[in-house]
């Protein structure tokens, strides 16, 4: 049965967006929203030179406007929204950024960009920043959760399509959008909402989260301008919610306990680059092969239990790129196995089509059990001789029943960021990260982590 419509969301949202206060703000999320910022400047530094980007870069140079943003860890400068396209495509190219759970959003991802482009250009403090990007954050998800499972099942790359909606509210919020205006902004955003699943596996589905990041910023910056939208874009019939999502659509999920429940405390964040569906699995290949010391080259089998979605999302069982791997669960079993390891290099090409992962991929085997969780995993490997081992994981390393440490954040930043940034700009990023509520110039945490000269977008 579908969901009643309740009247005016669009507008309640955008007044909540509008009035809402920092101080007002739980200390659990405004704790949050300075995780998502390391954890995504991190992953954002870790792809800034992935060849998908610098594609990006090759094709938009002759097309720039004027160097007002940084392209993070590439030390150019470059529009607003070429900006916030290329530094999402960066943040997203890994499979590293956050996730909500409920959702499969990767909110962050969108938002973070869009709102560090804006924001370097009008120095905004690091306190407007960090208060805008928990309401972008929150704003996507709670869209995420009322488009649900219809709006994901039918085609659509949710990250994206909902993750535009945060990026337009953050933008908005940086702006000082009035309410009227902060809802044209989320209108315009409805009527640019796009992103296929079927470019997962590509270098189109980074596209699509950088395209919602630069099209969110351009909804705001458009709102305050004047330039309007329908004030009923996301509930009306015709509007997000019930065009994208059918009759499966839940309205009233975007403004139920809005203020009270924060979505951004549901946030998970990656310890691997690839699908999170597949995180809760290679946590259990790589305990099961530490605690029984197992000679990957001796397995005649492995039973991999998990949720129907995984299957689904990362179901791919001869993956012929990284980008194709991050989205297989076979290969994920055997890189941890072979490796005792699940890192950027187990995804790249190269090792994808290693004669010898290749022949213990094609052991893996997959069953879907709906009673297992989406963060939950059950592996069973059988060697030659007949032993088993089996080994239930209740919770995914980096998931809310298993987060990430604050050192273990700390450690995945400088990992990734030590391929772009000398040792004392590393811990300078940090250090800016760290106390960005009392930093006057978000500009500043741009500028440490803006990296050595490209050869793109020459400034």
């Amino acid at each position: 049965m579908p969901h009643s419509t309740p009247a005016a969301i669009s507008a309640e949202l955008a007044a909540f967006m509008v009035d809402s206060e920092w101080t007002a703000l739980p200390a659990s999320v405004q704790n949050e929203a300075r995780r998502a910022t390391l954890n995504w400047l991190g992953c954002t530094l870790g792809g800034c030179r992935d060849d998908t980007t610098d594609r990006l870069c090759a094709t938009l140079v002759d097309f720039a406007g004027p160097p007002r943003a940084t392209l993070l860890g590439r030390g150019q400068s470059s529009d607003a929204l070429s900006a916030a396209l290329i530094n999402a495509v960066s943040g997203n190219v890994l499979d590293f950024d956050d996730t909500h759970l409920a959702t499969v959003v990767h909110p962050t991802a969108v938002v973070a960009p869009a709102l560090l482009a804006l924001a370097e250009q009008q120095r905004s403090s690091g306190t407007e920043f960090l208060h805008a990007l928990a309401l972008g954050i929150e704003c996507a998800c709670r869209i995420g959760n009322a488009a649900g499972a219809a709006h994901y099942e039918g085609g659509w790359h949710i990250s994206a399509t909902c993750g535009v909606f945060g990026a337009a509210a953050a933008a908005g919020r940086l702006l000082g959008l009035d309410a009227t205006q902060m809802n044209h902004a989320l209108g315009i955003a409805a009527t640019s909402a796009s992103g296929l699943r079927m470019m997962l596996g590509s270098m189109a589905k980074c596209y699509n989260i950088g395209h919602a990041a630069r099209s969110g910023l351009q909804a705001a910056l458009l709102a305050a301008r004047g330039y309007t939208s329908s004030a009923r874009g996301l509930e009306a019939r015709r509007g997000f919610l019930h065009v994208l999502a059918a009759d499966g659509a839940d309205a009233g999920a975007v403004t139920r306990e809005l203020g009270t429940q924060w979505e951004i405390n549901a946030l998970a964040y990656k310890p691997y680059p690839c699908g999170v569906v597949i995180h809760p699995v290679i946590d259990g290949c790589l305990d099961l092969r530490a605690e029984h010391a197992t000679d990957a080259t001796a397995v005649a089998s492995i039973e991999i239990d998990v949720n129907p979605l995984a299957i689904k999302l990362c179901g791919n069982p001869a993956p012929r790129d990284g980008l194709e791997a991050k989205l297989s669960i076979a290969h994920s079993v055997a890189a941890a196995l072979l490796d005792g390891a699940a890192g950027v290099v187990q995804y790249a090409d190269a090792r994808v089509r290693d004669p010898a992962l290749i022949r213990l991929r094609d052991r893996v085997h997959l069953n879907a059990d709906p009673v297992i969780g989406k963060e939950q995993a059950r592996v069973r490997i059988i060697s030659a001789s007949g032993t088993t081992h089996e080994l239930f994981v209740p919770h995914a390393r980096g998931s809310r029943g298993r987060p990430l440490s604050e050192v273990e954040l700390d450690t995945k930043f400088r990992g990734l960021a030590g391929g772009v940034l000398a040792p004392a700009q590393i811990d300078t990023t940090l250090g800016v990260c760290a106390a960005l509520e009392s930093c006057a110039d978000v500009g500043e945490l741009a500028r440490a982590a803006a990296g050595l000269p490209q050869e793109f977008f020459t400034s």
